[in-house]
């Protein structure tokens, strides 16, 4: 068993950047070598721009190699709640960004030729309790009715053709839903940005910003500094003290993940027979899917703690326990991989993209990150190029987490919240 992520264990490093030299000057330093950061770094690339990429440890290092590899449609607070919160229209404009996204993500593989198992499997949302099959319906006409947007709603009696449990209530189908694998991703992303003469530079931790004027930063690293007219913020859940206005809005959230051993074709198919993209409705969500080698992935907040070797090893506990109750007939399934990552989430659930006191950044995915951090890294070069209206989420407020100047001290108090939730709705 190995407590690494499967995505990047099984994926073929794209360069050795560890011993990048770090340039004197550069048109934009990105800091963080996942999705958002390796996305914009390609367009900036392609539109003429100098550009360096920092990475504390190593490309796809973090949330972009420890996630569950699905790049699904939607927000995470859900289309109904985001009508109710900011109007249809604007609802509507969001929810289809999420499609863009998943379309961008499509193109990259594509034109670029990355070969990551990039497939349209469709997305399973699994309904908890009664109340949540409900809600399913109302989103089905919702999105048929605002966005023309048509998803497939299975009550329980028929949601065997779906899924091999009993244990919810119904399902909603969308069939735009992908799958693909991420750690075969983040690095064909890597090897094309670095192609495109971009400077990927991995062990090279910022420690340190200095604004000069405006936007103009000295970026200090641990293998040098480098003088930046534009700086991209892109460290999602590991955002930390460097940029302490961003670390006070992020939520800092322990998502973990257990990885079975390659599966009989047989028992795939009774898993999930059309190879969907699956999560359910609860507060302390489940996710999981099939890998391009037939082994299930399945994860989920466990536990609100942040990952640790040990923290990891406490939540598989949980997730294979609760793995083996929706699917007793993997009892016996050796588990090969687990792993932990850090979630964005932000007070709202909402993605948080512009520009404060001259440092640009794109955060908060709300567990969404594989489609909107690859769609939002090249929409940020645009919207850092002059265009705003490459970036839907300007406008929205970005409280601060209150009470939050460093470590997560507030996350047994949510998780604990979540469980009740859970529970009674």
């Amino acid at each position: 068993m190995k407590l690494v992520p499967y995505w990047l264990d099984t994926a073929e490093p794209s360069g050795d950047y560890r011993r990048t030299p770090v340039p004197e000057n550069v048109d934009v330093a990105i800091i963080g070598a996942g999705f958002t950061g390796l996305s914009a770094a390609l367009e900036f690339a392609k539109q003429g721009a100098t550009v360096a990429v920092f990475e504390r440890h190593t490309v796809g290092w973090g949330a972009s190699g420890r996630n569950g590899g699905m790049a699904t449609t939607g927000l995470a607070i859900g289309f109904s709640t985001a009508v109710k919160r900011y109007g249809a229209p604007r609802a509507v404009e969001m929810f289809r960004e999420y499609n863009d996204a998943i379309e961008t993500i499509e193109k990259l593989v594509h034109d670029n030729g990355i070969d990551c198992d990039f497939k349209r499997f469709g997305k399973l949302s699994l309904a908890f309790h009664k109340s949540h099959y409900d809600g399913f319906l109302k989103s089905q006409e919702l999105l048929a009715n605002l966005v023309d947007h048509h998803v497939k709603v299975i009550p329980k009696s028929e949601i065997h053709s779906e899924i091999g449990t009993d244990f919810y209530q119904g399902a909603m189908m969308d069939p735009l839903g992908a799958g693909l694998h991420v750690g075969k991703f983040v690095h064909g992303l890597a090897k094309v940005a670095a192609d495109n003469g971009a400077a990927i530079c991995e062990n090279a931790s910022v420690t340190e910003l200095n604004k000069v004027s405006g936007t103009v930063h000295d970026v200090h690293t641990t293998r040098g500094i480098t003088r930046a007219k534009q700086v991209l913020v892109a460290t999602s859940g590991y955002t930390g003290n460097v940029t302490p206005w961003l670390q006070r809005r992020v939520i800092p959230v322990g998502s973990f993940i257990i990885c079975t051993e390659p599966l009989s074709e047989e028992v795939v198919n009774r898993i999930l027979p059309n190879r969907r993209q699956a999560s359910d409705s609860k507060m302390l969500t489940y996710y999981f899917r099939i890998t391009p080698d037939n082994r299930l992935l399945f994860g989920g907040r466990a536990r609100f703690a942040l990952s640790s070797p040990d923290s990891d090893v406490k939540s598989a506990e949980i997730l294979h326990k609760a793995m083996t109750e929706l699917f007793p007939y993997l009892s016996k399934a050796k588990v090969d991989y687990i792993w932990g990552g850090l979630v964005d989430l932000s007070m709202d659930q909402m993605v948080h993209a512009g520009q404060h006191d001259g440092l640009f950044y794109s955060l908060c995915y709300s567990g969404h990150g594989v489609q909107m951090a690859a769609h939002m890294g090249k929409r940020m070069a645009h919207y850092m190029a002059g265009d705003k209206s490459a970036n839907v989420w300007e406008d929205l407020k970005n409280p601060p987490v209150p009470g939050h100047f460093g470590p997560p001290w507030f996350l047994p108090f949510i998780g604990g919240a979540a469980k009740i939730i859970d529970r009674i709705k």
